[in-house]
């Protein structure tokens, strides 16, 4: 029975393939930042970050076990946006004679598909096939593309009007919010629970980047000491462009200012999505019209 071996696998991802290339050739060391649970530091100790010949040393934990490697970058096709790796050193050369890993990236259209392969030979016939490796990497794969797609963007503004009101409005009657920005929100009902409870149900209709839009909301979350509310998207316009959607406002009372700071925290469908600005814009724009209808 041959000791020699290969492992492929395929995996899709919805983030941008050249960008995935790009951290694999150019900047492994910033992995550790998108999958610290499994790769803890990547260090380069011969060459320059994405030449081949340049020797990486990584820190990663597998089978639940801290572990090291040492790498040579043997090829690098940019055309195939490729790059293979040799392991010339650490835990791995402790079962394989021979150890190499390849990554590519192949795009058609919106698709981006991820090949892992490993190429090895045992140093006996009782070391298992590289299994568990290849689920790290795929694993690994998932964790960038999830970096690369999820986000928060959060914001600060300070209001002269009360910000005890101010939450108020946010939390007990947002059905009001039309009254204050109209150019903005046109309409607030609840549709299940009671005003100002956790687990109420609400629709928005509102104009944003100059198109009437609606958002289907719950409320998730109270918080009376920090004057918090936090909504959760659960339907709408916004979940076109998002696979999840929360928004959370919350105001703090400092002497005569009233800081209210805006979270948006979010889950792209797929990398052509832009970050949420717009929307952020919206928010500080019906807060500032909120205060204005209060100084007045």
């Amino acid at each position: 029975m041959s000791l020699e071996g290969k492992l492929v696998s395929e995996i899709n991802i919805k983030c941008d393939g050249d960008v995935f290339h790009e951290i694999f050739r150019h900047r492994p060391h910033h992995i550790s930042t998108m999958s610290s649970d499994k790769v803890q530091n990547v260090d380069i100790h011969e060459g320059e970050w994405g030449t081949v010949g340049s020797v990486i040393f990584w820190n990663f934990t597998h089978d639940g076990k801290e572990k090291v490697a040492k790498e040579i970058i043997e090829e690098i096709d940019e055309e195939k946006k490729l790059v293979k790796f040799k392991v010339i050193g650490g835990d791995i050369l402790d079962h394989y004679k021979s150890f190499y890993v390849t990554v590519h990236v192949e795009t058609k259209d919106e698709d981006n598909l991820v090949t892992w392969i490993l190429e090895y030979e045992k140093l006996n016939q009782d070391i298992p096939d590289p299994h568990t490796l290849m689920k790290f990497c795929l694993d690994v794969t998932k964790d960038i593309e999830t970096h690369h797609l999820t986000g928060k963007l959060v914001s600060e503004i300070n209001i002269k009007s009360d910000g005890d009101v101010f939450h108020e409005i946010f939390r007990y009657r947002p059905h009001h919010i039309s009254s204050m920005s109209p150019g903005y929100i046109q309409n607030v009902d609840i549709h299940e629970g009671e005003w100002g409870t956790i687990g109420s149900v609400i629709v928005w209709n509102f104009t944003h980047d100059g198109k009437e839009k609606v958002a289907k909301e719950v409320i998730e979350e109270i918080d009376e000491e920090k004057k918090l509310v936090k909504f959760k998207v659960i339907g709408g316009d916004i979940l076109e462009a998002y696979n999840s959607f929360y928004v959370t406002v919350h105001v703090e009372t400092k002497g005569e200012d009233n800081i209210v700071t805006w979270i948006l925290e979010y889950e792209k469908k797929n990398c052509n999505v832009l970050d949420p600005h717009t929307l952020m814009e919206f928010c500080l724009n019906v807060t500032k019209d909120i205060e204005t209808h209060h100084l007045n």
